[in-house]
């Protein structure tokens, strides 16, 4: 079983790399035309010449989105959340009124 394990590595390298290309907005690819960069990766993916060119130089990379502060507009945890936390005592407050009336 262990001798298949790097066929499939590459493999799955490959389709990854095959998907990426075709989900990638045209605006977002680099050097190449969207279309010459699948030709590259599906011709050179059985020795990952094309996949590796393809994550190294084909796709604009950004930072990743979520960052811990929040800065970049992604998710954040609750409690890192000023909304949320300001959301959460506005609702206790109002618990605590309505209990206060009964």
């Amino acid at each position: 079983m262990l001798r298949y394990l790097p066929f499939l590595l590459v493999l799955a390298v490959w389709i990854y790399a095959f998907i990426d290309v075709l989900n990638t907005p045209e605006k977002e690819v680099r050097h190449l035309p969207k279309v010459v960069w699948v030709i590259i990766v599906l011709l050179f993916g059985e020795v990952l010449l094309g996949p590796i060119a393809w994550f190294v130089t084909g796709k604009k990379r950004g930072p990743a989105a979520g960052r811990a502060n929040g800065s970049r507009g992604g998710w954040v945890a609750p409690d890192d959340n000023p909304e949320f936390l300001k959301n959460l005592n506005r609702d206790l407050d109002k618990d605590t009124d309505r209990r206060d009336e009964s």
